[in-house]
């Protein structure tokens, strides 16, 4: 059964911080919040740890990752950022958004879009989501928590421990932190293009 943490939304206690880092570098799958809702994360090179995001959500290896990124410098080593694209990127993050980019070769292939070799990446408005970044030193593997058939994410934690805890090594309790999905920008189009309108106002991009 998962481990369940109860985590302060504003002020992450550190000792919890680590704890779950040293979880997530031992190949452990892991829910935690966000600012738009509960996702599934793991470490990048875990490809046990993404067969189970696979099984659990019910998608085949086709399915889109999103890298959850400490900062802006860290996107930069992910995925293809320009000047445009980085000053749009200053003034919305931290946010309910997910950018889609070019990947670059530190992206592992598994992660990307198989034709476009793209990866989607964001930097969530959570406390949580950026000291689990921040204290793991590298982006985190995830997918939002929704299963299948379910038209919404999944947002109690205890649920979320008595659903899926003999398949998860941890939970998170990070209080509610919403059910509306991040709004996806395609930043690999000129202009960029909103792929799903969510939290985020796509008002923005035209």
């Amino acid at each position: 059964m998962a481990q369940f943490f109860q985590i302060h939304p504003d002020n992450p206690q550190r000792r919890l911080i680590l704890q779950a880092v040293e979880i997530i570098r031992k190949g452990g799958l892991i829910v935690y919040p966000t600012d738009s809702s509960y996702a599934l994360g793991c470490a990048m090179g875990e490809k046990e740890a993404m067969e189970r995001i696979q099984r659990i959500r019910q998608v085949d290896a086709k399915h889109n990752y999103t890298l959850v990124c400490r900062d802006l410098a860290e996107i930069a080593t992910f995925a293809k950022v320009d000047n445009h694209h980085y000053r749009l990127l200053k003034g919305l993050t931290p946010g309910p958004y997910t950018f889609i980019f070019q990947a670059t070769k530190k992206v592992p292939r598994r992660l990307q879009q198989e034709r476009r070799k793209s990866i989607g990446i964001r930097i969530p408005d959570n406390a949580i989501a950026l000291a689990l970044a921040e204290e793991l030193g590298e982006p985190l593997m995830s997918s939002t928590l929704m299963l299948p058939g379910d038209a919404l994410p999944l947002t109690d934690p205890y649920d979320i421990r008595d659903t899926l805890g003999h398949t998860l090594d941890l939970v998170i309790d990070g209080g509610f932190c919403g059910m509306e999905p991040t709004t996806v920008v395609d930043l690999c189009e000129d202009p960029p293009q909103v792929v799903r309108q969510g939290k985020g106002d796509s008002s923005l991009f035209g």
